[in-house]
């Protein structure tokens, strides 16, 4: 692709299969593969101009001011001059340009540095440092521990036994625990040997581009043979390379054909709920402006067949007019041109001027940036701002959104004693914050300076050599598939396959008990400082159907003990029966656990008895090379030998959430607006992030689950949720059924129900793939949006865009997609609103994005802060624009009956050019950068004040037709009061003043003081800018009156300024100024009534928000109560394991085993270093 986006050529044919050759650029560029470059941006520098006034003048309006402007140029029915919309239209254009301009080069930049980014290609035999972009199909690149994945590639060799390549999936999935990837063995072979990959010459032959994330069927051809190639030997663009030096692999899918952009979805043109408004507004005032022309083009042809024909001689018609219905033919389009301020061509610049102005406050809000890594908001688009104010439906992603990534051990139940909590010497427990003292772990060396634990009675039982405690800590430094490596003596790193697993391990090594090494038959363990070497005998593995994890070790001492881990719910029933008393016990503590939001599993151990184990151990081996049956026949086994099992205790886990998660949430639900998680994560995980950042709670009626394997389950599932709902939803009566079963292909919004209680809904992906089909997403979009929060797990990428869809297709509601990853780009470009969060998973989220910052509790002020404000004063300034352009052009109408219909104009030229660019822009422009109508905090404290934004209360069809209703009432006033009073009106000096001059100039005055004082009326918060905006506009226009109307310029320019001593001569008279007074108070004196009665007589949900908030501001508010997160009393599994099957097998074959470390047995240990900490831990 070259520098400015441009393609030559023919069109590309769609891509049936793919075939490439290794270290064959020339072979590949035959098919035309797309480059690894991605590009965002909009235009170029060729296609700018174009580009950008095609879509201009798209608008209507634009197209009519053009239209207006070709009108002007015609002589006979012009009667402005045609600069009064050259200048206008220039300038709206120039303004419009220059902003989508700074916006593409932003976009620009971002793509720039993504495609900029340096990788090491093998060329001519050697690794040089490249650009993404320059990355090619076929090419071999080498990746290097925590990298991203430069294109989709098929993995040839790493540095890790067996070439197994250990990666991070979460900008993919969501998911934070490793996989796996293995190389084929004959790709294998070539190691990290240059020459041997240079020679490499390989052919693979695959599926063309698709948007599937775990699914990949291809061939690879060397040599004459042919090797099946799936997607356990790809590594995805979007992943990171975690704890393996390096890797090389082949470049399958580059650039916009990876996998990873194949689910980004389209970048939709968005626009705002208010500019589709507009739009419809903007049709209506020409329909208007053309039954105005009509009347008064009638009126002319009647007029000038009934008066005018009779005084040609003192009024000729104009050349070539020679009927009274061809002067009111050419009347109609006089007056088109006259009239058109009614849809003012300067509305358009002063809301692009506005939507930057509130956009960069956004950029400028210093308490949304977060200092941990220097990173601001940002407003990457500033076409949207109002739109923030109207939010109902928040679509969030959960690892590194609401999370993140990192777990903590951070409590534990051993032998029914409860330890995590500190308590003060009163026995009162008190929270954990930075100033409380943690455990020294000093005199254990090989403890980890980074893990924190704050009780020290665990560590005084572990010191007093507690058995129970022991044996606790002991099981989870064997029961587990974590790799450890020491590379030199001190240095040693975890290979968690789950961070739950990684913070287990961790946490025991820090109480003494340190895993140290593995091989497929020992496990290598320091305890207390002494080094024990347990003999592996099995390894009963998880899956997500046992949930659970057992191993079969032979002390030192020879004991034989299997040591278990799992869910609370299938543990317990495992249990011996003489554990049922300490079996309350801990079930009391993992109630307190899982309340606050912790991820729990139970541990337990049973001692094996040496002759049953020999003959388990042989039927286990004959289960697991019997050809059928194999998983069913081991099931079984693993069921028998984990019975009877004594129970240790439990531990607890925090998933750590991003700060003030749950008060956000909390925050966001009192402004009414519903948050809906989309999640790549599996069920028990997303669940229990669920509870512990306040989204599903105990006070919830019920929390359905939708996890149907078939469409009619689904169906089942959903029915039945919506009957507990609300049984009435089932009725012929019901609104909604009798409005479906009218047949239309039009989607119809269906209108927001209302449950008989509070309710949560969690479905799986597979479940949701049914749900999302035919007539069951109706059945879907219904009783999800009837639950306060929907949890969707499991999903990917693409379903994610589809939910959002759902939602936008069936509400009249405005949509948020917030993420933070590569798999949420698709719901954030489909949303209304997409926010990326900038940090944990790479830019792609960001770079497709709205607005970004870095935490998630910055969206409760983007929202009920900049985006209601955005949206309130958005709507005050169209009610005002409307209702002085319709005061300002009405007044020409009523004029028409009083000269003849003849087009003739009732200000001044340069009044009428002036006014919306001059006299009236500036201090509607200060009230809608800088008004509001509470401040930050107290829109922080009362989120109520949201909800008018999300039902459009502030500016809509009916606002709009009172706006034209006190325009019109403002235009009759502002022209029969000024008429009456110069009416046969005498000077005090005895001359008359009653000309059209003197008249003119009085409409205008008391046209530009009304609207003045109208402003004033609508700021609620006034500055100096907003002073200076309307006293300065005031003066401005009484010195630019009197300058224009001198006798200087009517010598200098006497064409242009024909209005001379005019200004003199009228506003020197004390009627005039009468007069003027009179035509404010009856302007204004409505408006005021009208507003003090609403407010006393029917407020508004608003109104008694900000009455409390006057009342409130007369004493300083309390400060925020710190609350914790409230303990339950109901029973329920805070189980959450993030782990893969088959992992145990994977171990016992020793297929991931590195040479035995000369460090293994010997030796003692120091703390890890910064530098080799493992970045899940």
């Amino acid at each position: 692709m070259s520098l400015f986006g441009l393609k030559f050529g023919r069109k590309k044919l769609k891509e049936e299969e793919r075939q490439l050759q290794a270290n064959n650029r020339d072979f590949n560029l035959q098919f035309e593969y797309a480059n690894n470059s991605i590009k965002t941006s909009k235009y170029n520098f060729f296609t700018f101009l174009p580009l950008n006034l095609f879509e201009q003048f798209q608008r209507i309006a634009n197209a009519y001011f053009l239209f207006l402007l070709i009108l002007q140029l015609i002589p006979q029915i012009s009667s402005l001059a045609w600069f009064t919309t050259v200048v206008p239209l220039v300038l709206v254009l120039a303004v419009s340009g220059v902003k989508d301009a700074i916006d593409d080069f932003n976009r620009h930049k971002s793509d720039k540095h993504v495609n900029n980014r340096p990788v090491q290609v093998l060329i001519n035999g050697m690794l040089k440092d490249e650009k993404w972009m320059n990355v090619q199909v076929g090419d071999i690149i080498k990746l290097e521990n925590n990298n991203f994945v430069t294109a989709d590639l098929l993995l040839l060799s790493s540095s890790e036994p067996h070439s197994l390549t250990y990666i991070e999936t979460a900008e993919l999935d969501g998911e934070t625990n490793l996989k796996v990837k293995q190389a084929l063995t004959v790709t294998a072979e070539l190691g990290e040997d240059l020459q041997k990959l240079t020679e490499f010459n390989g052919e693979v032959k695959c599926e063309a581009p698709n948007n599937k994330l775990d699914k990949f069927t291809g061939t690879l051809t060397l040599r004459g043979e042919k090797y099946a190639l799936d997607n356990e030997k790809m590594l995805l663009r979007g992943c990171t390379i975690r704890n393996t030096e390096w890797c090389f692999g082949l470049v399958i899918y580059a650039g916009p054909d990876t996998k990873l952009m194949q689910n980004s979805g389209k970048t939709t043109f968005k626009r705002t709920s208010i500019d589709r408004l507009m739009n419809v507004l903007v049709l209506v005032i020409f329909a208007f402006l053309a039954l105005m022309c009509l009347i008064l083009a009638i009126g002319n042809g009647i007029w000038e067949y009934d008066k005018g024909y009779y005084f040609q001689v003192y009024l000729p018609w104009a050349e070539g007019v020679n009927s009274a219905s061809y002067s009111g033919f050419l009347m109609f389009w006089s007056y088109v041109i006259i009239l058109n301020t009614v849809v003012p061509i300067s509305l358009y610049v002063s809301v692009e001027i506005i939507r930057l102005g509130n956009s960069f406050y956004i950029d400028w809000d210093r308490k949304m940036y977060y200092p941990l890594n220097d990173t601001p908001a940002q407003a990457r688009t500033t076409t949207l701002n109002e739109e923030l104010g109207q939010i109902k439906y928040i679509f969030s992603d959960k690892t590194g959104t609401l999370t993140q990534n990192i777990m903590c051990f951070n409590k534990c139940s051993i032998n029914g004693k409860s330890y995590g909590d500190v308590y003060d010497m009163s026995g009162q427990r008190i929270e954990i914050n930075e100033n409380t003292e943690k455990v020294d772990f000093s005199y254990n060396q090989l403890a980890d300076p980074k893990f924190a634990f704050y009780d020290h009675s665990l560590v005084e039982a572990v010191k007093l050599r507690d058995v129970p405690t022991h044996r606790f800590f002991r099981l989870l430094s064997l029961c587990h598939t974590v790799m450890p490596e020491e590379k030199k003596e001190g240095n040693l790193v975890y290979q968690a396959q789950s961070p739950d697993e990684g913070a287990l391990v961790t946490a025991a090594r820090n109480f003494g008990f340190v895993f140290r090494a593995r091989t497929p038959e020992t496990i290598t363990v320091v305890e207390m400082g002494e080094t024990k070497i347990y003999k592996l005998l099995a390894i009963l593995d998880f899956n997500n159907v046992r949930k659970r994890m057992s191993v079969i070790v032979r002390s030192p001492e020879g004991d034989l003990t299997l040591y278990c881990k799992g869910a609370d719910t299938i543990l317990y029933e495992l249990l011996h029966s003489s554990c049922d008393s300490l079996k309350e016990e801990t079930t009391e503590h993992l109630n307190e656990f899982a309340g606050e939001g912790l991820r729990t599993l139970v541990v337990a151990y049973k001692n094996l008895d040496e002759d049953y184990f020999q003959d388990w151990i042989r039927r286990h081996h004959e289960a697991s090379t019997a050809l059928e049956g194999r998983e069913d026949r081991l099931s079984e086994l693993y069921e028998e030998i984990e019975k009877d099992l004594m129970l240790l205790g439990a531990t607890a886990i925090e998933d750590k959430l991003q700060d003030g998660v749950p008060q956000t949430i909390e925050t966001l639900a009192k402004a009414n607006i519903k948050i809906w998680v989309l999640t790549g994560d599996k069920q028990e995980t997303a669940m229990n992030i669920g509870y512990s950042c306040n989204l599903l709670n105990d006070d919830m009626e019920d929390v359905f689950i939708i996890e149907g394997s078939t469409p009619d389950d689904v169906l089942n599932e959903l029915r039945n949720a919506r009957k507990k709902m609300k049984p009435d939803s089932f009725l012929d009566s019901d609104e909604i059924n009798i409005q479906f079963e009218k047949s239309s292909k039009k989607p119809k919004l269906i209108p927001d129900e209302q449950a008989n209680g509070v309710y949560g809904l969690v479905i799986t992906g597979h479940s949701l793939a049914y749900a999302l089909e035919g007539n069951l997403e109706l059945e879907l979009v219904r009783t999800a949006c009837m639950c306060k929060v929907v949890i969707c797990c499991r999903v990917t990428p693409l379903q994610k865009a589809q939910v959002v869809e759902l939602v936008k297709k069936y509400k009249k509601a405005v949509t948020l997609a917030i993420g933070d990853g590569a798999n949420d780009v698709s719901m954030i470009k489909t949303a209304h609103i997409g926010v990326g969060i900038s940090g944990q998973e790479g830019m792609q989220a960001v770079l497709s994005s709205d607005f970004s910052f870095a935490q998630f509790r910055y969206l409760q002020r983007l929202l009920l802060v900049h985006g209601r404000w955005s949206y309130i004063r958005m709507c005050k300034f169209l009610k005002y624009f409307f209702y002085k352009n319709f005061a300002f052009t009405l007044v020409h109408f009523w004029y028409g009956f009083f000269s003849g219909f003849s087009a003739q104009t009732v200000y001044d030229e340069w009044f009428i050019t002036l006014y919306n660019l001059v006299y009236t822009s500036l201090p509607v422009l200060g009230m809608s950068l800088f008004d509001q109508d509470v401040d930050d905090r107290w829109s922080m404290l009362f989120p109520q004040l949201y909800v008018p934004g999300q039902q459009n209360l502030y500016f809509n069809k009916i606002v709009f037709v009172k706006c034209m209703m006190q325009g019109i009432y403002s235009s009759l006033i502002l022209f029969f009061i000024p008429y009456g009073a110069m009416y046969n009106t005498m000077r005090s000096d005895g001359k008359a003043i009653a000309d059209y001059q003197s008249f003119a100039l009085m409409a205008q005055t008391c046209l530009l003081i009304v609207v003045s004082v109208q402003i004033g009326l609508d700021t609620s918060y006034w500055t100096v800018v907003n002073q200076f905006f309307i006293w300065g506009s005031l003066s401005v226009y009484f010195a630019i009156t009197f300058t224009m109307y001198s006798d200087g310029m009517y010598l200098i320019f006497t064409a242009s300024f024909p209005f001379i001593g005019t200004a003199r001569n009228t506003l020197s008279q004390p009627n005039v100024w009468l007069a003027i007074f009179l035509s404010i108070t009856l302007c204004v004196l409505p408006v005021v009534g009208f507003r003090f009665l609403k407010a006393q007589l029917k407020p508004t949900p608003s109104d008694k928000v900000l009455l409390k908030i006057k009342e409130a501001k007369k004493r300083p508010p309390p400060p925020s109560p710190k609350r914790r997160l409230r303990r339950t009393s109901t029973r329920r599994s805070g189980y959450a394991f993030s782990h893969q099957h088959g992992f145990g097998a994977l171990i016992m074959s020793g297929r991931n085993m590195r040479p035995k470390s000369p460090f293994a047995t010997t030796g003692t240990f120091s703390p890890n270093s910064d530098k080799h900490k493992h970045k899940g831990l």
